[in-house]
């Protein structure tokens, strides 16, 4: 069982990153080519979920992604370390004031809120993957691991 983990300072331009690693790690994993573009999306909303909760809450720690071939299955997961059980940002929310992102300084600046309901990035992430699963990252409930796997496919050549 391979796997490759990366952490990421969580700022929305890392979030690109993220996503070019998994699709790199899911095409030497055997994954369809038809699927990559599934698993880019899948892991930028579940990225990008993170680095909103990271901002709000806790901007100085890094999120972690890791990414695994059992050899029958490409399993991604996205661990956050914000507090508390909400993850998705209410409508609306407004970062202009940067008070959250005193370590990131110029960070409010180039950061832009969804307007999106809550939950719509999940809902995206559980129709891109072939199975998905959200849960705490940790017992004292900091945290939050979004889980997604897609069948591995035979490489052809």
């Amino acid at each position: 069982m391979a796997t490759v983990e990366v952490t990421f300072t969580p700022l929305p331009v890392h979030v690109r990153t993220a996503r070019l690693v998994a699709t790199a790690v899911a095409r030497r994993s055997g994954v369809a080519e038809s699927l990559l573009d599934e698993v880019r999306l899948a892991v930028g909303e579940a990225c990008s979920r993170a680095v909103e909760a990271h901002l709000r809450h806790c901007p100085g720690q890094p999120i972690r992604v890791a990414l695994t071939d059992d050899g029958e299955r490409f399993e991604v997961v996205v661990t956050d370390a914000a507090p508390g059980s909400e993850r998705d940002l209410p409508t609306g929310f407004d970062l202009s004031a940067g008070a959250d992102l005193a370590p990131f300084p110029g960070a409010a600046e180039r950061w832009i809120p969804l307007q999106l309901p809550n939950g719509v990035g999940l809902a995206v992430i559980a129709g891109l993957a072939d199975d998905f699963s959200i849960a705490a990252a940790s017992p004292a409930g900091l945290g939050t691991s979004v889980t997604m796997s897609w069948k591995r496919r035979a490489i052809s050549g």
